[in-house]
């Protein structure tokens, strides 16, 4: 088993961001000299409401510095909303940056205040995604590459910057719903599963990949990653109290965002933490963190989970209790996985 920290950029409006960096540094580098395998964070533009949050392509090459051998990724990076001709150049340098020790991360989003500033029309959402990505992996590899849409031209051009991986780096695909679920099966390395689902649509959504996989002709990846909202404390009523507000607030925000809305299996993220925790997030001792994970890979087949114990708002102190127990006792017991 391989074990993550997913970063979050995202802050309170009252937040020093500067102070904040610092935090997340010292995040990072207590998981880079405790042997956590693997860096991610995610992307949003616009943030509404009480928060402000630094961009993931500068922010996660900032944090390579901090974070040895460490695997880093995007977590995601909203695809559609790029230039495929950016998003190929600044990927391949931040393979070059992480010593081809990189995950490429995609999504599709689901914001349409993102979807508007950007120009991405309805309509055309699945089809620009798609043909960036192919774009992208096409501009890696080929001497020369014509493509002709979405207000992009380009004629016979030769991309001479390349990642350091060959032919790419992994491209780990977020999906929610069961036809993204199936675009990633065909078109990524891994189903980077999100946190917000329960465990009982997960298994679901598992078979509905694997059948996908098996339809278009591929194997199982070689690595298949779940982010999971993790707290560990010496108790859960401890877990609940240090954590339970900030878990709560982001939940309350994806509400707000309409998160939940393009989730399966009537989701509802409008619910007490009590309701909210039930199948979705691993709050308690670690032993009891290890029980609430133990089904993902029995299961599932899990094997790399990328944690997020640290929330907007949450004081560092607060994260690197929780992280100093998982390091400790958590992460011991999920090697022998």
């Amino acid at each position: 088993m391989k074990v993550g920290l997913f970063v979050t950029n995202q802050q309170k409006l009252t937040t020093d961001m500067v102070s904040a960096l610092d935090e997340q540094f010292a995040m990072v580098r207590h998981a880079r000299d405790r042997g956590w395998n693997s860096l991610l964070t995610g992307q949003h533009y616009l943030n509404e409401g009480d928060n402000q949050q630094l961009q993931t392509v500068p922010f996660l090459a900032r944090l390579a510095a901090e974070a040895g051998e460490m695997t880093v990724g995007l977590g995601i990076l909203l695809l559609n909303l790029h230039n495929p001709v950016y998003t190929a150049e600044t990927v391949a340098t931040l393979d070059v940056i992480a010593r081809g020790n990189f995950i490429f991360g995609v999504g599709l989003g689901y914001r349409d205040v993102e979807f508007d500033a950007f120009g991405v029309p309805k309509g055309e959402r699945v089809k620009r995604f798609e043909a960036y990505l192919d774009l992208i992996q096409r501009l890696w590899t080929q001497d020369k590459v014509s493509f002709e849409g979405f207000g992009i031209r380009l004629d016979n051009v030769h991309m001479n910057i390349r990642p350091v991986q060959k032919p790419r780096p992994p491209v780990w695909m977020a999906a929610n719903n069961d036809p993204a679920i199936q675009r990633a099966a065909r078109l990524a390395d891994a189903w980077l599963i999100n946190p917000h689902s329960t465990i009982d649509t997960i298994r679901r959504q598992l078979a509905l990949y694997r059948s996908e996989l098996k339809t278009v002709g591929k194997e199982a990846p070689r690595e298949l990653p779940l982010i999971k909202e993790v707290f560990c404390a010496r108790d859960r009523a401890t877990a609940l109290e240090m954590a339970g507000p900030y878990l709560l607030a982001k939940y309350r925000d994806y509400a707000k965002w309409g998160q939940d809305k393009v989730m399966p299996d009537d989701t509802d993220f409008n619910r007490s933490l009590d309701e909210l925790i039930k199948g979705r997030f691993a709050l308690g001792s670690p032993e009891q963190c290890y029980r609430e994970l133990e089904p993902y890979w029995k299961e599932c087949g899990i094997n790399h989970i990328v944690i997020r114990t640290h929330w907007a708002g949450m004081p560092l102190a607060t994260a690197l209790s929780s992280m100093r127990l998982i390091s400790d006792e958590l992460l011991p017991a999920l090697r022998k996985v």
